[in-house]
């Protein structure tokens, strides 16, 4: 009863006795650093592809550094044009 009584009165937030709901309560862990784990990302496709790519496996630390260094490279410059795109060339666009 006492527990009724103060969810109807507003007292206790709902959200914090109830699990974790995706996509309704996000976890804001990394939400400020989410752009650092393109590193990780990178470094764990480079390390699958070369892994299956390369004949010699002493060769396999290098190869995937450089194709994870050209894997963040290319994100860095497709957000760059894609910066430069929507903040230059669309706004002089003609509006009809």
């Amino acid at each position: 009863m006492m527990f009724a009584s103060l969810f109807q009165s507003g007292c206790v937030a709902t959200d914090s006795l109830l699990a974790y709901v995706p996509f309704k309560t996000p976890i804001n862990a990394l939400h400020d650093w989410w752009y650092l784990l393109l590193i990780p990302l990178a470094f764990g496709i480079a390390l699958t592809y070369k892994a299956l790519r390369v004949y010699d496996l002493r060769a396999i630390w290098s190869q995937t550094l450089l194709m994870t260094v050209q894997i963040v490279v290319a994100m860095i410059g497709l957000a760059v044009a894609l910066a430069i795109f929507v903040l230059v060339v669309i706004p002089r666009l003609p509006v009809q």
